[in-house]
């Protein structure tokens, strides 16, 4: 977990772990933002952040270009609401407001390694545009991390209650907890020759246990 605040706003949800993959709807059902993302995602993925233009985008979601410029002014404004989507979408099935402090680490670390391993993400981290990587997962607070914020507030004030976590300001807390999972989503592939999958888990885990326990 800017500028392009605006451009995240929220689109229907989607299966975590896959892109563009819709969840089971009537045919037809599939909106046209959704088309517009699930091609941006296409070619994010597949071409990498650069050489998604706008005009591939529309051609592969099958509309006009004026049809996204109705919807997001540019590229930047796109990837922002197809990021929104897709974490939000990550975040749904794993609920963060639990009673105890052990299974919202727990639930946390989950989210961490799903986002970690999501193929849109990667390719943002991969990217070699600085600026867009800052703006989008550095120095954004949007609307999917506030839905992050939000759900680990309840989780944190949850636990608080069961006396498994510290006193403080939930909010404060929740803030916190994002920043260590996010940096340690961040810098995965920097550190995966000396922290194997379980370690990484298990030292994330870690983490944040020490940091909320009474």
């Amino acid at each position: 977990m800017s500028s392009s605040n605006a451009a995240e706003s929220a689109t229907p949800a989607e299966q975590p772990g896959s892109v563009g993959a819709a969840r089971p709807a009537k045919p037809g059902a599939r909106s046209t933002d959704d088309a517009i993302l699930d091609a941006a995602a296409d070619l994010i993925v597949h071409l990498g952040v650069r050489r998604t233009q706008l005009a591939e985008i529309a051609r592969r979601a099958g509309v006009s270009r004026p049809t996204v410029y109705r919807r997001w002014p540019d590229v930047r404004a796109v990837i922002g609401a197809l990021l929104t989507r897709e974490i939000l979408a990550t975040l749904e099935g794993t609920a963060l407001d639990v009673e105890d402090r052990t299974t919202l680490v727990e639930r946390v670390v989950e989210v961490a390694v799903r986002l970690r391993d999501h193929p849109v993400l990667g390719a943002l981290l991969r990217s070699d545009d600085s600026d867009l990587l800052l703006e989008y997962v550095v120095e954004r607070l949007g609307a999917s991390q506030r839905g992050l914020l939000e759900a680990l507030r309840s989780g944190i004030e949850q636990g608080q209650a069961h006396g498994s976590i510290r006193a403080g300001e939930p909010l404060e807390l929740a803030a916190m907890v994002l920043l260590i999972a996010q940096s340690t989503v961040q810098s995965h592939r920097m550190v995966a020759s000396l922290l194997p999958e379980a370690a990484w888990r298990r030292e994330l885990a870690r983490a944040l246990n020490g940091y909320l326990a009474p």
